[in-house]
């Protein structure tokens, strides 16, 4: 009896400590579904939550706020301590909180994608921490602030003379490629032809990857295509292993994750 007494009342010392936690918690997550909202309606939309990682991104950022700041309140909320001692631990935990969660949406603002630029024989998306900045100022006027609410589609123009063809090869080689520079964007209906032209029937992509045939048709129902019609190209993003498709004007029409380096 005296045993179960002392369960009882450690369970009711306890009470207090949980229903923090629990309201620190909810508070976390109907933070973190708001955000969520914002994130992937605006900087990822539709499939580049996969192709640019935001969505693995996101889930871990959140994950461990959500985590360790219910967590850490259930391990300090103590009601025996005076009202300032826990008010100074609280504000702790939620200003430690408070910067985690700065701290990882402005990773998240950073790795956003910014452009899906086509190059040569391919798409790349372009991250805002991938755009050499310094270009920004060389490039057509409308392209000179990086956008908010989801990437541009672009094309790359030519190099304008042999001296920056070989500007590019060199930077190239040392990693910066023409869609990462503002000086060589161009509205993709300047690319259009060329990405056509450098672009696969989807027949193609079939015989390479059999067993997709109900997945492909599906994501090409959504925008008017057949496999007969639509064409892929290869792009490389964050995530490896993705093509995208086109229709027969060359318009983009979705994504599927498939190598399309074949």
């Amino acid at each position: 009896m005296i045993r179960q007494t002392r369960i009882l009342t450690k369970a009711l010392a306890d009470w207090p400590r949980v229903t923090a936690a629990t309201l620190h918690l909810s508070i976390s997550l109907i933070i973190a579904a708001i955000l969520a909202t914002i994130i992937f309606a605006l900087w990822y939309p539709g499939d580049y939550k996969n192709l640019a990682g935001g969505g693995q991104l996101f889930w871990i950022i959140v994950s461990v706020d959500v985590v360790i700041g219910p967590l850490l309140t259930c391990v300090v909320f103590n009601v025996t301590k005076g009202r300032k001692e826990l008010w100074c631990d609280l504000t702790v935990i939620a200003l430690l909180q408070i910067g985690a969660l700065g701290y990882g949406m402005y990773t998240l603002f950073d790795a956003r994608p910014v452009a899906l630029v086509f190059e040569v024989d391919r798409f790349r998306v372009v991250s805002s921490a991938n755009v050499l900045v310094t270009e920004l100022p060389q490039a057509r006027q409308e392209y000179r602030s990086l956008p908010l609410t989801g990437p541009w589609l672009l094309g790359t123009r030519a190099a304008a003379n042999n001296s920056e063809q070989l500007k590019a090869i060199d930077m190239a080689l040392h990693g910066v490629d023409v869609a990462q520079r503002p000086n060589f964007w161009q509205p993709y209906a300047d690319s259009r032809a060329k990405a056509l032209e450098r672009s696969r029937p989807v027949s193609v992509l079939l015989a390479k990857y059999p067993s997709a045939r109900s997945d492909i048709e599906r994501r090409l129902k959504e925008h008017g295509l057949t496999t007969n019609t639509a064409r892929f190209l290869p792009t490389t993003a964050r995530a490896p292993g993705w093509v995208a498709f086109l229709g027969p004007d060359g318009a983009v029409a979705g994504f599927g994750q498939y190598d399309g380096f074949f």
